[in-house]
């Protein structure tokens, strides 16, 4: 990635307006589990799907959490946050985790940490479907960028990238070849 764009994403992400709380959060909020926080649950590429825990707004923009559930083997591009903090817990199944020249295998009640500029990629490994929790501190726009990952269902390489740009981050490989 050329130094000028990574620096106008980086300072975009970092500028990007963070969504208003609908209703401050001033008690406790639970979301049962196969329940997405909106009552809207995502489809990623049209075959992932995917529950907001907890939203953006929630927290006044410091936090965002989803759940992946069901996953067939693979995952997402190798990519990087310029602005963000990203962890991982494996709910069930078995996932692969690269975050920078490091690699790890989750089972079931295992987590990684991917701290922000540092390049990662993981993939669900097992046979069975697999479900991960996933954290992203500050959430900035990416609860928007999953929501428009869920609109698309066949992303072009190119359309994938300028997604992943317009939220502050970088495709900067391919996804992990799962047998």
């Amino acid at each position: 990635m050329h130094r000028r764009t990574l620096v106008l994403s980086s300072v975009a992400a970092l500028l990007a307006p963070r969504p208003a709380p609908t209703a401050p959060l001033t008690r406790g909020l639970l979301i049962r589990g196969g329940q997405d926080r909106h009552s809207r649950r995502v489809m990623l590429a049209g075959r992932n799907p995917t529950d907001r825990k907890l939203s953006t707004a929630d927290s006044d923009g410091a936090l965002f959490m989803l759940e992946h559930h069901l996953m067939g083997k693979g995952g997402p591009a190798r990519h990087v946050h310029h602005a963000q903090d990203e962890w991982f817990y494996a709910v069930a199944g078995s996932f692969v985790m690269e975050v920078g020249d490091e690699r790890f295998q989750l089972d079931a009640g295992d987590f990684v940490f991917a701290p922000r500029r540092v390049p990662h990629v993981w993939a669900c490994v097992s046979d069975a479907p697999g479900t991960i929790l996933i954290g992203v501190h500050p959430a900035l726009t990416f609860e928007r960028f999953i929501e428009r990952l869920g609109e698309l269902t066949s992303p072009a390489p190119a359309e994938l990238g300028a997604l992943f740009a317009e939220h502050g981050m970088a495709v900067v490989g391919p996804p992990l070849e799962v047998p």
